[in-house]
């Protein structure tokens, strides 16, 4: 009858034995009050930032405002300086066009990476120049599309709605297959093991198991690429031509919400410098919705 009170002894022994001591429960209350004391210090900036955009933001915003196109108000009396319909329009033709470009290159870039071309030299070639046009200042895209398609008119009508999309994409893609590759490499290799060895070709894994399995980090990664081409102001300044007027037609000059904050904060006037703090506002709303978006799609890929 002895030996079940011994074992019982035993385990209460061996659980004291390795209950952290109160030194190490210090260090773990230290260590979490750091941690925690950083994090407040880090959204700091990001909660004054949104605060100042919507103290000076949000008087701005009317029905007229996201309804009429910008009209340039005299400088000499006050009249009505119109809204910024065609900046919106025109931020959303051009970035969606540029994610048409910029994601499925990617995607595909990333998944040779990782699936066909993990340990070859090319690889590592393409890898580099990833990492380096990473870190390329987004006026010198602007630059290149100004030289080979403006200045040299290769395509035609000159400034264009189109043209600056081709430079938001070139800013786009390293950021998407840097992204997409990290997240496919992600995915257990045992999962594909597994596919491969009941016969499936890789092209059926890759769509069937890998891609389903590691979509909500590649809409991440992605929602980043489309929120910097968003708002970015260098490229669209040599591309676009900042037209005022609502246009449609990525073949002629667009108006973008960078734009219209870079050409409104630069006014002298009070009214168009609050239309370009509403301007401001207005983008990180879209960002901020675009954002809740795709993290309920991702949430929903999981759960199914």
């Amino acid at each position: 009858m002895s030996t079940p009170a011994r074992s019982s002894g035993s385990s209460a022994s061996t659980l004291a034995a390795f209950a952290p001591s109160a030194a190490r429960r210090r260090r773990d209350r230290t260590a979490r009050g750091v941690i925690a004391a950083l994090t407040a210090l880090a959204l700091v900036p990001l909660v004054l930032i949104v605060y100042y955009l919507l103290q000076k933001g949000v008087g701005s915003w009317s029905g007229s405002f996201f309804t009429s196109d910008p009209t340039g108000a005299s400088f000499f009396k006050n009249v009505s300086i119109g809204g910024i319909r065609s900046a919106i329009l025109g931020t959303i033709e051009m970035v969606a066009i540029a994610s048409g470009i910029a994601v499925p290159v990617g995607i595909g870039v990333a998944i040779w990476l990782v699936e066909y071309g993990r340990t070859s030299r090319l690889a590592s070639v393409v890898r580099f120049s990833v990492d380096v046009l990473t870190g390329v200042p987004s006026i010198v895209f602007g630059l290149f599309i100004y030289i080979t398609l403006v200045v040299t008119d290769l395509l035609g009508r000159g400034l264009a709605g189109y043209k600056g999309a081709l430079a938001l994409s070139l800013l786009m893609l390293p950021v998407v297959i840097r992204s997409c590759e990290v997240i496919l490499s992600l995915v257990p290799d045992s999962l594909r093991e597994s596919a491969l060895a009941l016969g499936a070709p890789r092209w059926r894994v890759i769509g069937r198991i890998v891609l389903p399995t590691a979509i909500p980090g590649m809409i991440t990664g992605i929602l980043l690429a489309v929120a910097r081409a968003a708002g970015e102001t260098a490229p669209l300044l040599f591309t676009v031509g900042g037209a005022n007027k609502l246009s449609f037609s990525p073949g002629g000059q667009m108006n973008a919400l960078p734009l219209q904050i870079y050409n409104d904060i630069l006014s002298p006037t009070t009214t168009v410098i609050n239309r370009a703090w509403g301007a401001a506002l207005t983008l990180v709303a879209m960002i901020l919705v675009l954002n809740l978006i795709a993290r309920l799609i991702s949430r929903r890929s999981r759960l199914a």
